[in-house]
């Protein structure tokens, strides 16, 4: 007899369950509960809980995640550890149809790579952190510097203030000190106009009858992106744990 999908779904939880119970415990960190609970609280996980006695925690892949291979590349980040990507395929397909040049369709693909896999707070940041030993210094400084450009409208450039943002935090929402002073900087730098142009070919709402692959920018990342032989995470770079944080997520240390 054919099972429902929601029987379906309950017998693959108990899967995963059944898996987790012989495998080793994974732990998630404070930073990923903080919010759903006070972080001044004791830890989850107690390592000398009589529940734990005579298992291990979790030093490496956790078996609920999809596998990553032995040496991942940007694209397996994409594929298994990413959200849906549909955001940045479009934002990158606008400046790909504009005819902007490799680096800001580039920038545009990864530009809210922190927000679909990492963490959203600080987005330009980290995900500018994540990439710089990878891209060309133009590309990660246009990421972190198209954070702070989205609050600000350029008529030169045809960017307004998106609407959805005053949805989002309200019509008196006003940035952050450390925002304006950032703009300030930014504005007159001589790579202001790569950082804009990711504000302008940004999404703030999703086409749904714009077809978007990842195929037609293969080539563009083989000639920007510098792929680490040893795999993402592995090769000792400034920003490797990051990557093998995104990686394993559930690693006890």
């Amino acid at each position: 007899m054919d099972m429902t999908l929601s029987e379906r779904a309950d017998a693959l939880e108990k899967q995963l369950s059944d898996e987790l119970d012989r495998s080793a415990i994974p732990v998630r960190a404070p930073l990923y509960t903080s919010g759903d609970r006070d972080p001044r609280l004791p830890l989850e996980v107690k390592s000398d809980s009589p529940e734990f006695a005579g298992r291990k925690f979790n030093m490496g892949h956790d078996p609920r995640l999809p596998k990553m291979p032995d040496k991942p590349t940007l694209f397996d980040f994409f594929e298994y550890r990413m959200g849906p990507a549909t955001h940045l395929l479009q934002s990158a397909t606008h400046a790909l149809r504009a005819d902007c040049d490799d680096k800001i369709i580039m920038a545009c693909l990864v530009h809210d790579i922190a927000v679909s896999m990492f963490i959203r707070g600080d987005h330009g940041y980290w995900g500018a952190q994540l990439l710089e030993p990878y891209v060309d210094e133009e590309i990660s400084w246009a990421i972190r510097a198209h954070q702070t450009l989205r609050f600000f409208p350029d008529e030169q450039y045809g960017y307004k203030y998106p609407a959805l943002y005053v949805k989002f935090f309200g019509e008196d929402y006003q940035v952050e000190p450390y925002i304006q002073r950032n703009y300030e900087k930014i504005r007159n730098h001589k790579w202001y106009e790569t950082a804009r142009l990711i504000t302008v070919n940004d999404i703030y709402s999703f086409d749904p009858n714009m077809s978007v692959s990842m195929d037609p920018f293969r080539d563009i990342v083989a000639r920007n992106f510098r792929q680490p032989e040893e795999g993402l995470g592995w090769d000792d770079s400034p920003s490797s744990h990051m990557w093998r944080t995104i990686n394993w997520p559930t690693r006890f240390l």
